[in-house]
């Protein structure tokens, strides 16, 4: 991943290079995007990995069987392109990051994870669990590392936990203790040669003044992550949420940043964040952004899984093969 992200930085001074949180138009993609997808292979050229045994893909297949040929088709907008792994957090993750680096590597491709197991996770809300307690999260955290070994990988670290600090959702006794083990994250995940670290940074409708995050940020130890994520599980459009990031990157010394499309192709549905109708997939994931500071459009929340039991959804993280439909259906291509 370090070469992946020095290939960025090369192409963009070129010119070539383009959590449930609080939610709050269609997306408006860069004019750049540099799409790297056909209609006949959504990844073809992704640098990134696509998990064959995904719920979409499976999905996809059972539709197959049962001569849903339509159906089939509109669900492979989202089986065939790269999605980030969520692994379990109430297990042991080295199984599932082991096979999924080992399965990307086989291929040449960048393995996209998400570590979502912070202690005291989501405020007790939809997405409420995590860690047992810091020992627990560090004896997780370091289990999820080794089983990178040297597999080329990006990973997306605890959505919504420094938002959550920053608005006061998480109590204040937490705070301190919190960002150390987000900073201890960071140094751990370092530890492997090809692994890139992004630190998530909420979404620009939530804390809506980029100067809040920068201390926390500090603290958690993003001068040793190789950026921070916005928008992840949310729907705000790349025009706003790039314009957030770019503020935000400025005010860390140029730290450069990821963005979650997996569902802003309509934007944002004004009051509801938690399974709103009426979405589309976004811009499909690229490091082709067309900005300098914008490493990759990413699909981190997988399309398809709840947000929670809202809405008419399954709890948070089940597949909804109808919700997933929609967004497929609801897309531009």
């Amino acid at each position: 991943m370090r070469r992946l992200i020095h290939a960025l930085a090369t192409l963009a001074v070129l010119g070539l290079a383009g959590g449930c949180s609080s939610a709050h138009g269609r997306a408006d993609t860069a004019s750049d995007t540099g799409d790297d997808t056909t209609k006949a292979g959504y990844a073809a050229g992704s640098p990134f990995w696509v998990d064959p045994e995904s719920p979409a893909a499976r999905q996809a297949q059972l539709w197959e069987q049962r001569e849903r040929e339509e159906d089939a088709e509109l669900i492979r907008r989202i089986a065939d392109r790269p999605l980030a792994l969520w692994p379990p957090g109430e297990t042991d993750p080295a199984p599932t990051v082991r096979a999924a680096a080992s399965a990307a590597s086989e291929e040449g491709k960048t393995a996209v994870f998400v570590a979502y197991n912070i202690p005291h996770r989501d405020c007790g809300q939809h997405s409420a669990g995590g860690a047992e307690d810091a020992d627990t999260y560090r004896d997780w955290i370091g289990r999820f590392a080794d089983a990178l070994g040297e597999a080329e990988a990006l990973v997306v670290l605890e959505p919504d936990a420094v938002a959550h600090v920053v608005d006061g959702c998480t109590p204040g006794e937490y705070h301190a203790e919190r960002e150390q083990l987000l900073s201890e994250a960071i140094t751990r995940l370092k530890q492997q040669p090809n692994t890139a670290v992004y630190l998530d940074a909420g979404n620009a409708d939530w804390i809506r003044e980029p100067d809040k995050l920068v201390e926390p940020l500090r603290r958690a130890g993003i001068e040793e992550a190789d950026g921070f994520a916005l928008n992840v599980s949310n729907f705000q459009t790349n025009e706003v949420t790039t314009e957030f990031g770019v503020q935000l990157s400025e005010a860390l010394d140029g730290k450069h940043f990821v963005v979650d499309t997996s569902r802003n192709g309509n934007g944002p549905l004004p009051g509801v964040w938690c399974n709103p109708p009426g979405r589309a997939l976004g811009t499909p994931p690229t490091t082709h952004t067309g900005e300098q500071a914008l490493d990759a459009y990413l699909w981190i929340k997988r399309p398809g899984e709840s947000d929670g039991d809202c809405e008419g959804g399954p709890e948070a993280g089940r597949w909804w093969p109808e919700y997933a439909l929609e967004l497929a259906r609801n897309a531009e291509d």
